[in-house]
């Protein structure tokens, strides 16, 4: 095999999610809409080329109310063929639909971070 034949390194990929506002807004009975919608979207975004779940983690116990930054209500890990997958996983926050008029973005918002999985590079000498 060359050089050129080798597959990149996927991305690794964390989503940071945060919940709005505008959900604890919502009456109780308001709120399974949005649940689906969202259930949805991280359907969609496991069944996306490119993209390689390996777990998610959700901390509404310990983060109640909504979160605009760290803590994050809910982070997903995933490895990611490309930068442009990155950004099509973000963009299902707007075309989720939660109702007619709602996008998913309406009641929560998303970040992503990029990086590599943390390896020993080839060029770093171990002790023996």
């Amino acid at each position: 095999m060359t050089a050129s034949d080798a597959r990149p390194e996927p991305l690794r990929a964390l989503f940071c999610i945060g919940i709005n506002q505008n959900f604890f807004n919502l009456p109780k009975t308001e709120i399974g809409p949005v649940w689906v919608a969202f259930s949805g979207m991280l359907s969609a975004m496991a069944a996306m080329p490119g993209v390689d779940v390996i777990g998610n983690m959700d901390d509404d116990s310990h983060v109640v109310g909504p979160s605009a930054g760290w803590p994050w209500t809910c982070y997903v890990m995933a490895d990611v063929d490309t930068q442009e997958t990155v950004k099509a996983v973000c963009n299902l926050f707007r075309t989720t639909m939660v109702d007619d008029d709602h996008a998913l973005w309406t009641y929560a918002h998303i970040e992503a971070r990029m990086g590599r999985a943390l390896t020993i590079r080839d060029d770093v000498e171990i002790a023996k």
